[in-house]
């Protein structure tokens, strides 16, 4: 399992990701930007590092602070929550290439899920069902 895990992300998403945590026993690490540092997830997280200003491409979507924010509290993992960097293979594998684990798919599976027609095609490989129509999607 995992001692510390940063999350990377804020608001309701990273509420939750903090609760399931503390159930398992696991110190976690929020991420803020300086227009969120009274947020709940910075106060109820167990350490909180800012990442930037209040610019989401300068703080929560800037994978060099993320990484770095990971690496200077000794976090084993990087929980991406929904929206932000949490679709993006490049974060996945980045992530990787640092030594965290990415509580996530992979990169390639991202990649894949990421257009229609080969998430489809994956999906009916798989044997799962899915709707008829969108030739070619």
């Amino acid at each position: 399992m995992f001692n510390k895990i940063l999350i990377a992300n804020r608001g309701e998403i990273a509420l939750r990701i903090i609760r399931a945590c503390n159930e398992l026993s696991i110190k976690t690490v929020a991420i803020y930007s300086s227009a969120d540092q009274y947020s709940l997830h910075v106060k109820f997280a167990d350490e909180a590092i800012c990442i930037g200003p209040y610019t989401s491409t300068e703080s929560y979507l800037n994978i060099s602070r993320i990484i770095s924010a990971a690496e200077l509290t000794n976090s084993d993992a990087i929980h991406p929550g929904y929206g932000f960097l949490s679709e993006n293979p490049q974060f996945a594998q980045i992530c990787k290439d640092n030594n965290f684990i990415f509580i996530g798919p992979s990169s390639n599976t991202i990649e894949s899920m990421g257009k229609k027609a080969n998430a489809k095609s994956s999906m009916l490989k798989a044997g799962v069902p899915v709707i008829p129509g969108s030739k070619g999607i």
